[in-house]
């Protein structure tokens, strides 16, 4: 198929083609109407952006538009589907990080625009939030953690390492440096909804995999939690979302009431006792640190067996970027045929293929 030529020498998708008549949103436009409309502590776009290299303003897309699309082509996003969320090698309905980043997406935009915050920006932080986690979900930051002076943390090595050659906004990065709540306090209204945005979407949609994969009972959830949340994820959004929208508005501050706050953290606990600490999780756990350390120490000893190697920096940054980067299938394909791992200390449910 080539199309439709309609009036106007026009190449159109269908034969009868829609009219429409409107007017150009540009980036100035864009910026103007936001400045007009958004709330008083939301966060504006200006021009390029405030960005490590300088750049020329794009004549479209505000700078926050633009940090939002080059995380969603980046590598690093595209590799989130690879990795794990809760389960190594998920079934076909079970989340993996890539799933989680935009189900963090929509929950934190659905909040920003009651709000009326900068969804641009909410956007790009809950979608990159995640690119720094390395194979095999949490456990690779305890494996990676002897390898650098400061420790390994999926946040900031996500917004300062995996994304620096995006040369993003100032804003987007601090929002996804400082994503988790253990973290220090981000710059910006839009990053603390992301923020909550991410354990609400993670502490609803774990539960709702590890049920599905058999793990547990609905049931096993407590009466009083779901009498209050509901059973099932979809109401668990909505009751969360709901009640960080009118505390915000009423209480004129980013956050949970003390109920919901409370519900949230039995909701986390619960999930902590019956899926994250089970036997079958230290398991699954200790494998991949063992994986991955095995990996990278036989890097840090043979370096030459980068793909890329850049002499100006300390080859265990280079090593630890490089493994941290990988998706789980290639990590635990590596063991297999570099060092030679055997099967039956491979996570279980491993299916390298090839």
């Amino acid at each position: 198929m080539h199309g439709n030529r309609a009036a106007g020498n026009i190449i159109t998708a269908h034969e009868t083609p829609m009219s429409i008549e409107t007017t150009l949103a540009d980036r100035r436009s864009t910026e103007e109407q936001q400045a007009a409309t958004l709330s008083s502590g939301a966060t504006l776009a200006h021009g390029a952006g405030n960005r490590p290299q300088r750049e020329e303003p794009d004549v479209l897309r505000t700078c926050f538009e633009r940090d939002r699309d080059r995380i969603l082509h980046s590598s690093a996003f595209r590799r989130l589907a690879g990795k794990t969320q809760v389960f190594i090698f998920p079934a076909d309905h079970q989340r993996t990080r890539l799933t989680h980043a935009l189900e963090v997406s929509q929950v934190a935009v659905a909040i920003a625009r009651r709000l009326r915050l900068n969804t641009d920006l909410t956007e790009a932080i809950a979608l990159g939030h995640d690119c720094g986690h390395g194979p095999g979900g949490h456990a690779s930051e305890v494996a990676l953690e002897p390898f650098l002076p400061d420790g390994f943390d999926h946040a900031p090595w996500g917004a300062y390492v995996t994304l620096a050659q995006l040369n993003l906004c100032q804003e987007t990065t601090d929002g996804i440096a400082n994503h988790s709540w253990s973290r220090p306090k981000p710059m910006t209204p839009e990053a603390e909804i992301v923020a909550l945005a991410d354990r609400i979407a993670y502490c609803a949609h774990d539960l709702e995999d590890a049920i599905d994969a058999g793990l547990l009972e609905r049931s096993a959830v407590p009466d009083d939690l779901t009498q209050l949340i509901g059973s099932h994820r979809t109401q668990q959004l909505d009751y969360f979302i709901t009640d960080v929208i009118w505390t915000s508005v009423h209480r004129g501050t980013i956050g949970l009431s003390a109920e919901a706050g409370e519900a949230l953290a039995m909701l986390r606990a619960f999930n902590y006792t019956h899926i994250y600490t089970t036997q079958a999780a230290e398991n699954q756990s200790k494998a991949v640190i063992a994986i991955l350390r095995s990996l990278t120490d036989y890097l840090l000893e043979h370096p030459t067996a980068l793909p890329q190697r850049d002499p100006s920096l300390p080859v265990e940054y280079q090593v630890v970027a490089y493994v941290a980067g990988m998706t789980d299938r290639y990590a635990f394909r590596l063991a297999r045929d570099l060092l030679h791992w055997p099967a039956n200390r491979l996570p279980l449910g491993i299916d390298l293929g090839g």
